[in-house]
């Protein structure tokens, strides 16, 4: 059975997501602060995790920080900081989804469906490369791990897919739109600008200004493409 983890400090909050996860027919673990949600990942297996942010102990970016060292399970996070920055800084810190307070929780099970089904897609590897190896650049797609000229390169589970899309098929273009959908497993909505602060971050942890080796190629007004 499919278990997920619900850590709220706001029990109501944990009850009605548990209520409705549910009956859709998880298995939910509800905790209330961060120490709690850490523990439980570290121990149990939790197949999602659904984190608020503001939490008493350890706050949901604490916790996200530790896990994504050892873990990569889907989170998402359900928080009542609402502003484009909160966002892009849960994403990029390695949440795989947001959702702001006061939510729609049918939204929010649908949103855990989408990306309980992607994180089964990419656990069966079948047909796929399994390790890209081109300019001092080395991606293992089994370990997960990234190496650039033999120091391993810390990203996160997001960070990792898009690096592996790219480099699986080298001159291939990508839109933002493409990118989207294959990583994040859902529609693309326009305006939206968290593939573009993904590859920044990308680029800033593969040191392309330092080394001169520009990995991740912009093609103008199309997307994105490995130069390798």
């Amino acid at each position: 059975m499919v278990t997920i983890l619900i850590a709220d400090d706001e029990k109501e909050i944990a009850e009605l997501v548990g209520y409705h996860l549910e009956k859709e027919g998880y298995q939910v673990i509800k905790v209330h602060d961060g120490m709690e949600a850490l523990q439980t990942m570290q121990t149990r297996n939790i197949d999602l995790a659904v984190l608020d942010i503001m939490m008493p102990k350890m706050d949901g970016y604490e916790v996200i920080r530790e896990v994504r060292e050892e873990y990569a399970l889907p989170v998402i996070f359900l928080s009542a900081k609402q502003s484009d920055l909160d966002k892009i800084t849960g994403l990029v810190m390695g949440a795989d989804d947001y959702m702001s307070k006061p939510f729609n929780p049918m939204e929010l099970v649908a949103r855990v469906n989408a990306q309980l089904r992607r994180s089964k897609l990419l656990s069966q590897t079948n047909g796929k490369i399994h390790e890209v190896e081109v300019g001092g650049l080395n991606i293992n797609l089994d370990e997960r791990t990234v190496k650039l000229y033999g120091e391993p390169i810390e990203l996160t589970p997001k960070e990792f897919d898009i690096l592996y899309l790219l480099a699986s098929y080298p001159k291939k273009v990508y839109s933002v739109e493409n990118i989207f959908q294959n990583v994040w497993g859902e529609e693309y909505y326009e305006g939206s600008n968290t593939v573009m602060v993904h590859i920044r971050a990308l680029r800033k942890k593969l040191k392309e200004d330092e080394h001169k080796n520009k990995f991740i190629k912009t093609v103008w007004g199309v997307g994105y493409t490995f130069n390798g």
